[in-house]
């Protein structure tokens, strides 16, 4: 059983590696396909800004503030973004837009791609070797049982001739 847990160790860091590799690799084609499809332009907030809940309940509020910006060839835009604390009406912001000129998310940076392919892969590597952990235990619990219920047939045949005593049933002119 040690060998299979050290060969399951052994999978789940191959697992890790390559799923997290894979991750890694795709956020970075998703980050560079972001970029190839989007443009970066300069917007002018308008307004003043205010906090929007953010995308989960436990997550921060964002500010946000409406803003103005003119893509493509100069046709205006008007929305409200996610802009840094602290921004003024009248302040210029940038802004990631796509090919109508539409605010979209902004390519993931390399931190945030690193990160989630380092969560993928230790993530993968943890669930193996739970899994892997939890068989092992629980086939040696078997076999621990299986051991024990042995011992004791073996024990009681043994038991009443090693130590003198009648078995159960057994006479005192029965031997």
């Amino acid at each position: 059983m040690h060998a299979v847990f050290a060969l399951t160790c052994l999978l789940a860091v191959i697992a890790g590696f390559a799923l997290g590799r894979a991750a890694w690799t795709d956020g970075h084609r998703n980050a560079e396909n972001i970029a190839r499809h989007g443009h970066s332009v300069t917007a002018t907030t308008v307004d003043e800004t205010s906090y929007r809940a953010g995308v989960r309940p436990s997550s921060a509020p964002v500010t946000v503030a409406t803003a103005t910006w003119q893509y493509p060839s100069r046709r205006p835009h008007t929305e409200t973004i996610p802009v840094p604390a602290g921004t003024r009406n009248g302040d210029t912001v940038r802004v990631w837009v796509d090919g109508n000129g539409n605010a979209v998310a902004a390519p993931p940076g390399q931190a945030e791609i690193t990160l989630n392919a380092v969560g993928i892969g230790t993530g993968t590597l943890a669930g193996i070797l739970l899994v892997g952990g939890a068989l092992v235990t629980l086939r040696l619990r078997l076999v621990n049982a299986r051991s024990a219920r042995a011992w004791e047939d073996e024990w009681a045949d043994i038991e009443p001739l090693w130590s003198g005593r009648l078995r159960p049933g057994q006479g005192a002119s029965d031997e």
